[in-house]
């Protein structure tokens, strides 16, 4: 293979910018902004309650509304997660993507005016419908990238996503800053401003074809296919994308789209899918939240000021974009294995440091910079592993029929993961101090050895291929020809 077949076209390249601005940017911004005006949401609504009630809100309900405006983020997120698979499926890829900008619109405008009529109502419809396109996002974003990815790219460009969801929460950050829309006056345009990368889909998303697979193998439709391909792979190239994807289709013989509830009792799916749970709770349980929490007073004990802090953040959410960038580069080199094992073992390393100068913190000036390098390495040690591969390989565990479906799951299992941690996260915290990163270890240590004993490396593998690695692990070593064979003729008998 020479060196030109290695790197994607201009095309693919831009295609991969596009569904990333308006898909995981989206969620990463959104988790990033709600930070900066926490304190004038809380006094936007004691004054609004005082207009309305001619009495102050007391301390305890503000504290429950303020709850429901970041937790609900997280229920439209799930939402999102639900239909997100159905939409990819009715619409296409690209048509679901384009469509969920709507939602993401309509929610900057209820956030935006929530202010200037003062109903803080509208802020809660309008965080729970960005969650809801979030969750869209996250869930249809990965399936388009990794159906128009060659196989010996398929890794990096599917990176894309981790990328541009850190890539969010750090232009969050700055954004969130007091010198620019982080101050009093404007925290209503810095709800709204997630209405540009949605403009921006809309703009440019229209000008790149459809999903080559879903094209051919979804909806029938060969020649479309093949002139997605040309596009992205080129006139010269392409054939071997078409060769794979029509081997793909011949396979599946005319399988529809399958159904969540579907792929529980399907035998053949039955470790990929223990895999996706297994992953997608590991990577939100990881102890990732517990780091964020800490790294302000952990930062207030290094000496750095309370306004400075802000400034320091940013570093966190620039090794979160800079890792998924190395990992993207790595990844179809050192292979998914080797990155999310070694991610997994370097944050059980840093749990421990970070353990240990936690405990000793007020005994020697220098520790609380053992702590501050500890929260950056163990920031770093995420993005190269976890953070990034666990959506990258729900892409390649499934073939066309299973994957939205997949994603569906896997969505719904992040989500409500997201949502679990931060309702009982306080209470781990509170109970625990900073003895909470020794179960943070346990569940990275469990994770890794799963990973070692069962996920097979799916580096340069087609998406058959990888199937195959799997039905040693669905059917068992012992008669593992006669029972995939049964299997296939059921699966015949279910479609007639």
């Amino acid at each position: 293979m020479t060196r030109r077949h290695k790197f994607p076209s201009w095309t693919l390249f831009l295609a991969v910018c596009a569904v990333g601005i308006g898909g995981t940017f989206q969620y990463g911004y959104n988790v990033s902004i709600i930070n900066a005006p926490t304190q004038h949401i809380h006094r936007f609504l004691n004054e609004t309650w005082i207009s309305r009630y001619r009495m102050e809100l007391s301390p305890d309900l503000l504290t429950f509304l303020w709850s429901v405006i970041a937790s609900i983020f997280s229920l439209g997120g799930l939402c999102g997660a639900l239909i997100g698979g159905s939409m990819a499926i009715r619409l296409g890829r690209k048509g679901a993507l384009l469509m969920n900008n709507i939602i993401a619109i309509l929610a900057a405008v209820l956030m935006g005016i929530s202010f200037p009529t003062g109903l803080f109502e509208l802020l809660i419809v309008g965080r729970f419908l960005i969650g809801i396109n979030s969750g869209i996002g996250i869930c249809v974003q990965p399936l388009y990238i990794g159906e128009v990815a060659p196989k010996h790219l398929r890794g990096g460009m599917a990176m894309g996503s981790s990328i541009f969801l850190t890539g969010g929460i750090l232009t969050g950050q700055i954004i969130g800053l007091r010198e620019l829309l982080g101050g009093e006056m404007y925290w209503p345009l810095l709800l709204s401003s997630s209405s540009f990368p949605a403009f921006a889909q809309l703009l440019f998303l229209p000008w790149f074809p459809e999903s080559p697979r879903y094209l051919l193998i979804d909806r029938g439709d060969e020649l479309s296919c093949a002139k997605a391909l040309k596009r992205f792979h080129g006139s010269l190239q392409y054939q071997r994308e078409m060769e794979d994807i029509q081997q793909e289709c011949f396979a599946l013989d005319g399988e529809k789209p399958r159904k969540p509830w579907q792929l529980f009792t399907d035998r053949g799916v039955r470790w990929q899918l223990i895999t996706v749970i297994v992953m997608t709770m590991g990577q939100q349980l990881s102890g990732i939240n517990a780091i964020y929490f800490y790294a302000t007073y952990i930062f207030e004990q290094a000496g750095i000021s309370a306004e400075k802090i802000p400034y320091v953040t940013l570093g966190t959410g620039a090794c979160e974009c800079l890792t998924a960038l190395t990992c993207g580069l790595l990844i179809d080199y050192v292979g998914r294995r080797y990155l999310i094992i070694g991610g997994y073992l370097l944050m059980i390393l840093w749990s421990i440091v970070l353990t240990f100068s936690l405990t000793y913190q007020e005994l020697y000036s220098w520790v609380p910079y053992v702590s501050m390098t500890s929260i950056f390495a163990f920031i770093l040690s995420f993005g190269l592993g976890p953070g990034g591969i666990t959506n990258t390989l729900t892409a390649e565990l499934f073939i066309q029929s299973s994957r939205p479906a997949a994603y569906m799951i896997g969505g719904t299992i992040s989500w409500i993961s997201f949502f679990t941690i931060g309702m009982l996260f306080p209470f781990i915290v509170k109970g625990l101090k900073q003895y909470c990163f020794l179960v943070f270890l346990l569940e990275c240590s469990l994770v890794a050895a799963f990973i070692f004993l069962v996920i097979p490396e799916t580096k340069n593998k087609s998406f058959l291929e990888i199937k195959k690695e799997f039905h040693k692990l669905n059917f068992g070593g012992k008669n593992k020809e006669k029972e995939t064979e049964l299997y296939e003729r059921r699966q015949l008998h279910d479609e007639f």
